[in-house]
């Protein structure tokens, strides 16, 4: 089969995420696709936002985050923080808010599933810094677990794919990673 060029910005679906920091003392959040776990222990997340946004000066000032993950039902708010900045709009009344252990990383009560961060490392790159972080802590609620482990269909969350720049949710179980592929190690 032959492969035809395409746009190199394609990028497989990313996590639709909030991502929360105090900047200058008042609770900001914007919309981050470009997020991923990068160690496992201690367990790191990464997240990559364009160093002229607002967000990155809380991160730096607080030395932490946090990274929300909306449901669907969150789609037009989470959008709308993804448009607007917050150097011209209080985006600190959209949600109902909560802290943990840090107290200086915002979280959203209204989302499935809140990770608390302690900044490690901020890498710079051409246009992006990529900020690193500990994840000091996990919140859920009863309802988005099954067997005690978050159920992502339960949470509904959602992708983004680029460069179409579409939100779609998770879709139907495919297989068990670390499992599938057994019968090849033959």
């Amino acid at each position: 089969m032959k492969k035809t060029g395409i746009d190199r910005n394609v990028f497989i679906p990313m996590p639709v995420t909030l991502v929360g920091a105090l900047v200058d003392g008042k609770p900001n959040f914007m919309a981050v696709g470009w997020v991923s776990r990068v160690n496992a222990a201690p367990p790191y997340i990464a997240v990559g936002i364009y160093r002229g946004h607002h967000t990155p000066a809380g991160i730096e000032q607080n030395r932490a985050f946090s990274v929300n993950f909306p449901g669907t039902d969150l789609l037009v708010e989470t959008d709308y923080c993804g448009m607007v900045s917050g150097r011209k709009t209080d985006k600190s009344k959209i949600f109902q808010l909560f802290y943990g252990e840090l107290k200086t990383a915002p979280m959203i009560v209204e989302c499935p599933l809140c990770m608390e961060c302690r900044l490690v490392d901020v890498r710079e790159l051409p246009t992006n810094k990529l900020f690193i972080g500990e994840i000091v802590a996990s919140y859920t609620e009863e309802k988005y677990l099954t067997n005690g482990q978050p159920d992502y269909k339960k949470m509904n969350a959602m992708v983004l794919t680029m460069p179409d720049n579409k939100y779609w949710t998770i879709g139907p179980f495919a297989g068990d990673a670390w499992s599938a592929g057994k019968n090849m190690k033959k």
